[in-house]
């Protein structure tokens, strides 16, 4: 009978083991990043040099990457402690909605229609729709795209905005991806290729890209980049403005810059005023 006692006490300390285990097992992986696990899940681009990209070897960078680690690491995680989280346009508000991600940090265009979706820390950057042409390209104004070939993505409204406002006998070239629009640019096929700047000197700065290519310098938008939160996150939104102030202050901010779109002579804005949105 004594035998039996302690046989059950013991199963019950095993059970209370693995209960508490378990428990803490839950605990130990933060999958949204609450600010107290160990990982922080981020949504990014995956296919925008010099913002979002994956590379073959799996590294992640770009200054996208770059302003999301920081704030990660304001948050309170290290690099190893991050996991990137590819977010295509369509899906952001989704993936904030359910819980995929923290935050996103993906070329993120601050909107009114968007803010009833999302709550938005920032802006961080604010980028403009502009023109890449060939480095000895005469093209200097959007109105000289009359009659020439001008390239952009499927689907794209910037192309349309360049037709529409400007250029109205522009021959609008759609192609799948920005990577095709900058062959078709290399190659002669088009005369010019329209988005945000930002994305046109992240490519423009690859390494195989160097010195072909210049921006026009044109301003046709604005385009107020901000982080997206799940609606209603009012404190994860004033921590990551704490920390994109801190980063402007201490000059990572500017090191970025200079890191991820130098190569293409990118001429940024100065770095924007949080809450402060430039129509």
């Amino acid at each position: 009978m004594k035998l039996r006692k302690v046989s059950a006490a013991a199963a019950a300390v095993v059970v209370l083991s693995i209960t508490a285990t378990a428990c803490g097992g839950d605990g130990d992986k933060d999958n949204a990043g609450s600010g107290g696990g160990k990982t922080i899940k981020i949504g990014i681009k995956y296919d925008q040099p010099g913002l979002g990209l994956k590379e073959p070897g799996g590294k992640f960078s770009g200054f996208d990457v770059d302003v999301a680690t920081y704030v990660a690491k304001e948050l309170g995680y290290k690099p190893d402690q991050i996991e990137f989280v590819e977010t295509k346009s369509a899906d952001r508000e989704n993936a904030l909605a359910r819980g995929d991600v923290k935050f996103i940090a993906a070329t993120y265009s601050i909107t009114d229609e968007r803010k009833q979706k999302v709550d938005f820390a920032g802006p961080y950057l604010l980028a403009h729709q502009d023109l890449l042409v060939k480095a000895d390209s005469k093209i200097s104004k959007a109105t000289d795209l009359n009659g020439e070939d001008l390239c952009s993505v499927t689907g794209s409204t910037s192309a349309q905005n360049v037709k529409k406002d400007f250029a109205p006998k522009a021959n609008l070239q759609e192609r799948s991806g920005y990577s095709e629009c900058i062959s078709s640019l290399q190659s002669g096929a088009v005369d010019a290729l329209t988005t945000d700047d930002s994305i046109l000197a992240g490519f423009a700065a690859q390494e195989q890209y160097k010195g072909q290519f210049k921006l026009a310098g044109l301003k046709l938008s604005n385009e107020n980049y901000g982080i997206g939160v799940k609606k209603g996150d009012t404190e994860t939104v004033n921590k990551i403005n704490a920390a994109l102030e801190k980063m402007v202050k201490d000059g990572a901010w500017e090191k970025a810059v200079k890191d991820n779109f130098g190569p293409a002579n990118y001429k940024n804005e100065p770095a924007p005023k949080i809450g402060v949105i430039v129509k």
